[in-house]
């Protein structure tokens, strides 16, 4: 197995790659947009890591900080995570995870979630085979917001799920009940 890659803050000459990425995930976004949301979520705390190796990035994971009423640290999120097809099996994802559970950790949060499509049944096995279990659903509604046709919704990713393909749409995360 070659080496670990390096697992950093993304930055936003990574906006390129990034978008691709997220255009293999089922979610096509011009690099120009990627830029502004990376500043976006960075400016309100929020972490965005990737792998890379040598030039090229391997894959994403990006997360959020919730404080919550009803328990007594903070709930931290991940809110993206994709590997690249050509870097898939090669324990890329969990390393992005066992980083971003780190930071979350820091950041004081107890509990980590991860929302998956209930489509991509090799993203949820990989999250179990790290620990994660199935706890609760998940439900969303567009506001009608942003540019038409932004529901959220991915398109068909290019390739088929496998277990380090795994998102949430980017939107706030709404805590869940203890």
């Amino acid at each position: 197995m070659p080496d670990a890659p390096e697992i950093r803050d993304a930055c936003p000459a990574d906006a390129p790659a990034l978008a691709a990425l997220l255009a293999e995930l089922g979610y096509p976004v011009a690099p120009e947009v990627v830029a502004a949301r990376l500043a976006a979520l960075t400016a309100a705390g929020d972490r965005a890591l990737v792998a890379a190796e040598e030039a090229a990035l391997l894959g994403l994971v990006t997360a959020h900080v919730t404080p919550v009423l009803h328990r007594p640290t903070p709930v931290g999120r991940v809110t993206a995570l994709v590997v690249a097809a050509r870097a898939r099996g090669r324990g890329v994802g969990r390393a992005l995870v066992t980083a971003v559970e780190r930071l979350l950790a820091e950041q004081g949060c107890a509990l980590v979630e991860v929302t998956s499509n209930r489509r991509r049944t090799d993203a949820h096995a990989f999250y179990e085979r790290l620990g994660y279990t199935a706890t609760s659903l998940r439900f969303g509604k567009p506001l009608g917001v942003g540019p038409p046709g932004m529901s959220g919704t991915p398109t068909a990713p290019a390739t088929p799920a496998t277990p380090a393909t795994a998102a949430t749409a980017a939107t706030p995360p709404t805590p869940t009940a203890p």
